[in-house]
């Protein structure tokens, strides 16, 4: 069986001794694992990095347990019976409209320049064109990948074949949280900061979700899913009176209570330049220490037009990576 044909699992016939089988669930996620360690030695990954790091067993377990049919849309790479690669397959609709279908693989390094990459994404470029036809998303749908920087090897192959870079996010870092600069700036009249109750939830969504409006590619959030994942510990609020005015949500990093991650820092249009972003920025950072973190992690886009980077380096933050968006149109 070909990597294209049926299911899309099976042997590949140029490279027998590889295999493409399903994800089987609980048995897979040690050697999933040790896949990601292996790669990050070669591929320059971060392991504290809070966009895409170095992920243990049970991560990846609640990872593929958020996919949808995980058997189906997440393949594994055996070779001579060990599991040398994966990929998964996710998708959703971007807030401008187009529904983006992202595949991300991972190669063991040793078994990488055979082809074995090439086939990765050929199984998974064949399962996005399945998909697309039963979602009925031909026309707006497109194929997504993630590389770094770091990652020569898959900018390399996703370059070859026909990708092309669309925007990029940067991580950054507060190395130390007990040196955080004070807040100088005086607040407008009117104005507050403090803790987000559950009756202001939906204020706070609302902050975010207005900010990203004119945003292009960007995933879009709902309600109920920012509820699913809220952390309200470390969040603070801005108010200019009854009103909302701007947010910004951190939280702890579940797997490293040490690192604390600035989620989002959101103003409204008609507050900014009035220095709530940096009060907002700092309260969150300051909790963020009393709650125990040591460090701090946050990531935005490199073409952010709020000038968010400048915010960030004033306070300490410094780069860490660069992680590339790749799109591709679907030839359905």
């Amino acid at each position: 069986m070909g990597v294209n044909s049926g299911s899309g699992h099976g042997s590949l016939g140029r490279l027998p001794s590889y295999l493409f089988r399903p994800y089987r669930g609980n048995e897979d996620h040690g050697a999933m694992a040790a896949v990601r360690r292996g790669c990050a030695g070669r591929d320059g990954i971060d392991a504290r990095s809070v966009v895409e790091g170095v992920p243990t067993a049970a991560e990846i377990a609640e990872a593929s347990a958020k996919l949808d049919d995980p058997s189906e849309n997440q393949v594994l790479v055996e070779h001579n019976g060990d599991i040398v690669g994966y990929v998964t397959i996710r998708w959703w609709q971007e807030r401008d409209g187009p529904w983006l279908y992202l595949h991300r693989g991972y190669l063991l390094p040793e078994h990488r320049c055979a082809g074995i990459g090439s086939d990765m994404v050929n199984w998974a470029e064949s399962r996005i064109r399945r998909l697309v036809q039963q979602h009925g998303t031909a026309r707006t749908a497109v194929f997504g990948a993630n590389a770094m920087v770091s990652e020569e090897d898959s900018t390399e192959l996703l370059l070859e074949i026909g990708y092309r870079r669309v925007f990029s996010l940067v991580e950054l870092e507060l190395a130390d949280l007990r040196r955080l600069p004070e807040h100088n700036g005086q607040l407008p009249v009117g104005i507050r900061v403090g803790a987000v109750d559950p009756p202001s939830y939906h204020a706070a969504w609302k902050t975010v979700v207005d900010s990203y409006a004119n945003v292009a590619f960007t995933e879009k959030w709902t309600f109920e899913s920012f509820l699913a994942t809220a952390d309200p510990t470390c969040w603070r609020a801005a108010w200019d009176e009854d009103r909302m005015a701007g947010v910004a949500l951190c939280s702890i990093r579940r797997h490293d209570p040490t690192v604390g991650e600035v989620e989002e820092l959101s103003v409204r249009a008609e507050s900014r330049r009035l220095g709530l972003g940096r009060a907002l920025l700092l309260d969150g950072l300051r909790s963020l220490r009393e709650h125990g973190a040591e460090t701090a992690r946050l990531y935005t886009g490199t073409a952010n037009p709020h000038r968010s980077y400048d915010l960030y380096e004033s306070v300490g933050f410094r780069r860490q990576n660069e992680y590339v968006r790749y799109r591709k149109p679907i030839d359905v």
